[in-house]
């Protein structure tokens, strides 16, 4: 009865465990690494054939994206899902097989002139259409028995559509344990999908911590904020360009513009164009579509039983081929285009941004995270010129966000849904975050709950059933040029602490808004007292 720590472990993206149990093993995900990896990742411990099956939590890649290299090296097993999860998988497995393949088509034109090796794609399309078939199609709330001594159940995790956390019972040599894998945690009230669900019971449990050191930024009225950066654009004459996630992010916003269509938000521009220019955005709306009757909240499906289409209205226009692509900006007339990749690093985004980042009509506004790095991060942070196909783009347009819509929850999110459990866990397990985050989480854990929690590194090995470490290693980073020392780690560790009692402190002003004069001005004083004290 052992649980493998192998990726997400002090990093954000690749979530991948291994639990052996009843003479089975399994994996809780088959994550791909995005962006800048940090620490070395342990290699899985048995052979991809011994693999019997794995519990898929939702369709992101950092989640997913490995299944196909999985298959590819000998897996054969069942993958647990739920429904709405098995169908984003089938659109966006296939669209990274088809990326795997593009890039290394590309690397080989430029290696085979330059004498090198030819490189092989990651996987290719026949993995990835070989893993699909193997998904088995699950629905919250059923209790599955999956292998003798083995049951599972997926609860709605509110994070995307299918997204679940895992519940996993253990009966083994007289021993029971229960173990609960968050998935990726949901926010409270976002359009479309319910909010999470609350497990009320576990001996362990792995937890994500993705915002675990900050409080989101939220809009009164997010519709409203978005009509108003649209009026204000289309008065000037200009496009509305969104970089925007293919799938979750897209049918967000669709939902928001509907709803601004339908109340006449935007003046003066009655019946404005919305593109959505991104071939998988098009076939995950369709895949929203399909399961909006079980998987959507009381407020969509109030608007399905009137009639209404929650994420569709006149004017949604949609781009397949490139040359549909190319024709939306030929049309000088104000229009809304929502496009793929939402950090603008790749895909039909950069088209849009080199034909409007020098008006300074249009808009660019980004409604998603921007990693470091990113031509997107670039644009916010007041970049003046951006290289688009070879050419130098001045930056006139207006740049601006809308901060607060977010698919995880945040650390209020996070405490809230740990402290559900009625009964206290032996163990909790912070993962998914990134290096200070997790140890930070984890200590809020320890000081305020009096959890036993632990932020462990890739290749970390526990024993259920005797409730102990069988290895605990360090993390071992990854050597790059400029790597910092572990002296300087250690303070950067030490300052992110501080940084995040801070947001900590704002989020506990902001619950207090409305409370008695009185204690709001002894608070006041309080905290004034304080930063008197660390000023001098």
């Amino acid at each position: 009865m052992r649980l493998t720590f192998l990726g997400a472990t002090h990093e954000v993206t690749g979530s991948c465990f291994l639990l052996e149990a009843c003479g089975k093993r399994l994996l809780i995900d088959c994550g791909m690494e995005q962006g800048q990896d940090i620490y070395e990742n342990a290699e899985l411990p048995v052979k991809p054939s011994d693999i019997e099956m794995v519990l898929l939590t939702h369709a992101h890649m950092d989640h997913s994206g490995k299944l196909p290299l999985l298959y590819k090296n000998g897996f054969q097993g069942q993958v647990f899902a739920t429904a709405s999860t098995a169908d984003l998988c089938e659109i966006m497995l296939r669209d990274s097989a088809h990326i795997q393949m593009f890039e290394a088509e590309w690397k080989n034109r430029k290696g085979k002139r330059a004498g090198r090796e030819a490189v092989e794609p990651l996987y290719d399309m026949e993995d990835a259409v070989g893993v699909l078939a193997c998904f088995v199609r699950c629905q919250y709330g059923e209790e599955i028995r999956i292998a003798e001594g083995i049951r599972i159940r997926f609860i709605d995790a509110g994070h995307l559509l299918g997204s679940s956390s895992i519940e996993v019972w253990i009966q083994e040599d007289g021993i029971e344990k229960k173990i609960v894998f968050s998935g990726d945690i949901g926010n409270l009230n976002q359009p479309l999908i319910r909010d999470p669900q609350y497990p009320t019971a576990a001996d362990y449990v792995v937890m994500e911590s993705t915002y675990g050191d900050r409080s989101h930024e939220t809009p009164t009225d997010y519709a409203v904020a978005l009509a108003e950066v649209i009026q204000r654009t289309f008065d000037r004459g200009g496009n509305v360009v969104i970089p925007s996630f293919a799938v979750g992010r897209t049918q967000e916003m669709l939902y928001f513009i509907r709803r601004i269509k339908e109340e006449g938000l935007v003046r003066n521009h009655d019946g404005f164009e919305v593109w959505v220019d991104s071939p998988l955005a098009i076939e995950a709306t369709n895949i929203f579509r399909q399961h909006m009757w079980s998987d959507f909240d009381d407020e969509a499906i109030a608007l399905i039983e009137r009639g209404v289409n929650p994420i569709g209205f006149a004017g949604l226009k949609t781009s397949v081929t490139s040359e549909d692509s190319r024709a939306i900006n030929e049309n000088m007339h104000p229009k809304v285009i929502l496009s793929a990749s939402g950090m603008c690093d790749a895909g039909r985004i950069k088209h849009h941004l080199k034909h409007n980042l020098w008006r300074k009509e249009s808009t660019i506004l980004f409604v998603g995270y921007q990693a470091h790095g990113t031509l997107g991060r670039a644009l916010i942070e007041g970049a003046k010129n951006v290289k688009l196909f070879g050419e130098e783009i001045e930056v006139h347009a207006e740049i601006c966000r809308l901060p607060g819509i977010s698919g995880h929850a945040d650390n209020q999110g996070l405490m809230r849904w740990i402290r559900s459990f009625q009964t206290r866990p032996q163990k909790v397990f912070v993962v998914h975050g990134e290096d200070t985050v997790c140890e930070l989480f984890a200590s809020r854990l320890q000081e305020e709950l009096g959890y036993d929690a632990y932020a462990p590194y890739s290749g970390t090995v526990y024993d259920l059933a005797k409730d102990a470490f069988v290895t605990k290693p360090d993390g071992v980073r990854i050597k790059k040029a400029g790597q910092i020392t572990a002296a300087s780690a250690k303070v950067a560790r030490v300052y992110a602490k501080l940084v995040a009692a801070g947001q900590r402190l704002v989020g506990v002003i902001r619950k207090n808004e409305g409370g008695a004069n009185r204690d709001l001005e002894r608070f006041t004083r309080e905290i004034h007292a304080l930063c008197d004290k660390w000023e001098r």
